[in-house]
């Protein structure tokens, strides 16, 4: 039963929980680390570590994708970003990074919205794609639902093997200027696996289930200080109960399809290998990382980050903060294997993930799921 609370006369509201809110609690035996399996499949596509990347210019370079997806993660550009929009990407997060620096947040999200507001090149992003395919790792674009029709035919010309449909808040039928656009119909008609979101709640992650999505992004990124979406629309995604819920629309959609399995990916939050490990343990199958891998020295926003939504033409709702200075970044396979000398959980995710799997008796992922929980008074 919902647990419903009264917010003012004849007016209430749901009682939700955040990962900070949340604790794992061991109740088994314990195994040793090296007996934890942390792969996970996402169609046809293996990884060995339940990572991808919030789709953001900060962090997914293709030499960024290359090197994740090398270490068994999966790089996603964002394919509305400037790697589709300018040659020389690298100086112009440098020059964003020196005005948020010198001037400010509010004057280097107007230089990147100047900078988002050039003409797509979609052969700046076939050439992105080219560069990641030619490294034989799993290439994945994201696109927003209003665009996903115009963009999609050319990026899979180009060869990519995962489609990512992702806004801030998405539907299973995404009503803009032009004619809807029915996901369903849309993934009947492509020969990739597609992945989208983000949802909050058990009914929208069914009905995106229903499209056909092979994966459904829950939460929109949320990080504190670089998502402003509460601040500016009043939204936020309590992430343990997005993803809670967004498992048992999983579960129902199992049952109703007699066997189609539909990954539920958490996407914020997860600041540290803890939040990675309260976010599988509420029923996620993988989590999308922003911020924890700003850290890594071939990140190419070089310690800065911000949230795909920061470019918004008109409502951005996100900031460009420094989250690494130079003596702080470390190489991106030391953020997932460490070693690590951070003893609150921003470097070796992977490692972090392990032990809590280990410590708790579980050796893969979908056991995980089911470790018992506790709610912090």
């Amino acid at each position: 039963m919902r647990d419903m609370v009264e917010i003012g006369m004849g007016r209430t509201a749901r009682r939700t929980y955040e990962l900070d809110d949340i604790d794992i609690v061991p109740s088994r035996r314990t195994r040793s680390s090296k007996q934890v399996s942390v792969a996970w499949q996402l169609d046809a596509y293996r990884f060995e570590i339940p990572f991808l990347t919030h789709p953001t210019d900060a962090l997914v370079s293709p030499r960024f994708a290359i090197e994740l997806g090398k270490a068994g993660g999966l790089g996603v550009i964002n394919g509305e970003g400037l790697w589709a929009r300018h040659a020389d990407v690298e100086a112009k997060i440098q020059q964003l990074a020196d005005v948020a620096e010198k001037e400010g947040t509010e004057a280097a999200v107007q230089l990147l919205q100047q900078l988002h507001a050039a003409p797509m090149q979609p052969e700046l992003l076939a050439a992105a794609v080219a560069e990641v395919r030619a490294a034989g790792v799993t290439t994945a674009v994201r696109v927003s639902p209003q665009n996903a029709r115009s963009l999609t035919p050319s990026l899979v010309q180009a060869g990519i093997d995962l489609l990512v449909v992702h806004g801030t808040i998405i539907s299973a039928e995404h009503v803009g200027d032009d004619e809807p656009l029915n996901l369903k119909t849309f993934i009947a008609e492509l020969d990739v696996p597609v992945v989208a979101g983000g949802v909050s709640d058990h009914r929208t992650a069914l009905h995106l289930m229903r499209t056909g999505a092979a994966g459904v992004i829950v939460g929109y990124g949320s990080m504190q200080g670089a998502t402003t979406t509460n601040e500016v629309l009043g939204i936020r995604v309590p992430m343990a109960t997005a993803i809670a819920d967004a498992a048992a629309a999983r579960r129902d959609y199992l049952d109703e399809t007699g066997g189609r399995y539909v990954h539920v990916i958490a996407d914020g939050e997860t600041l540290s290998s803890g939040h990675i490990a309260k976010a599988i343990a509420c029923g996620a199958d993988a989590v999308m990382l922003g911020v924890p891998l700003s850290l890594a020295q071939e990140a190419p926003g070089a310690g800065w980050y911000w949230p795909s939504a920061a470019a918004h033409p008109s409502v951005p709702r996100g900031a460009l903060l420094p989250y690494a200075i130079d003596e702080e970044r470390v190489p991106l396979s030391q953020v997932l294997d460490g070693p690590s000398n951070d003893p609150f959980g921003s470097l070796n995710l992977v490692g972090g993930l392990r032990r809590a799997m280990a410590k708790t008796g579980y050796s893969d992922l979908k056991e995980f799921q089911k470790v018992g929980l506790n709610i912090r008074a």
